[in-house]
């Protein structure tokens, strides 16, 4: 993790902001560093269709980008079923609901405690 804890956490809550402006769906926000070293928020939504959820990812990648974050690693972008943007402290899954019911993230990291957004 490379900024503070404090820091961090605005940047994830900054995050579900950005991803509601663009019509994301069903926002969870997971402590994921409380149980992980992976990093320290995972943010999860849904998208209802691709080009909702590249269009998401969009979004969230030039305005983070703008602050002054690096994107470390981005995955699944052309095929928008599930994109993965990491940045560092932060990283955020975008889903379509088929894809968001499949793989149940937040089952996978019931350990970690769940942010009020």
């Amino acid at each position: 993790m490379s900024g503070s804890a404090s820091g961090s956490r605005k940047l994830a809550l900054w995050a579900a902001e950005l991803a509601a402006e663009k019509m994301a769906e069903d926002l969870t926000l997971l402590e994921i560093g409380r149980v992980s070293i992976i990093a320290d928020y995972f943010l999860i939504a849904t998208g209802a269709t691709r080009i909702r959820v590249q269009t998401i990812g969009d979004h969230l990648i030039e305005r983070i980008k703008r602050a002054g974050f690096t994107l470390q690693r981005m995955e699944g972008y052309r095929e928008g079923w599930w994109i993965i943007l990491d940045f560092g402290d932060l990283v955020v899954h975008l889903l379509q609901p088929e894809a968001r019911e499949f793989y149940n993230l937040e089952r996978l990291w019931s350990r970690a405690p769940l942010v009020n957004l």
